[in-house]
């Protein structure tokens, strides 16, 4: 028996064209045609007013750092191998806020604010600090 794959997405019918823009190295969100607010994680209705008017858009691929802790440990497979690394919270310049990895900040210490732009690893949205 295996161990269970914690990193890996449960792609499906409705999810399916964000994995495969990520794998094409394209970030998608949902915007409301009802409200014309952008959100992240996607749904199949709108978390600002409930319309189900929504459509996928690729984003920017520009944000900024919100948050961040660096994992020293973590015991799911296959984390603990990759350990550490620097779970974060960006916001989207589109306005949603959207959790992720950092990557590339080997130089220096992250800071809260600083400018980001989407990357790609193993077909999965990951930030680095804008070039």
């Amino acid at each position: 028996m295996s161990a269970a794959r914690f990193d890996e997405p449960e792609i499906d019918s409705f999810t399916r064209p964000y994995w495969t823009a990520a794998a094409e190295g394209r970030l998608l969100i949902r915007r409301c045609a009802t409200c014309g607010r952008a959100h992240h994680y996607p749904r199949e209705f709108c978390p600002h007013c409930w319309s189900e008017d929504v459509t996928w858009e690729e984003a920017s691929g520009r944000a900024t750092l919100y948050t961040w802790s660096t994992v020293h440990r973590n015991d799911l497979p296959p984390f603990g191998d990759r350990t550490p690394y620097v779970a974060a919270v960006v916001d989207l310049a589109e306005g949603p806020r959207m959790m992720t990895e950092l990557v590339g900040c080997e130089g220096g210490e992250p800071t809260a604010g600083m400018g980001l732009e989407v990357s790609f690893l193993e077909g999965k949205p990951v930030f680095r600090p804008r070039s």
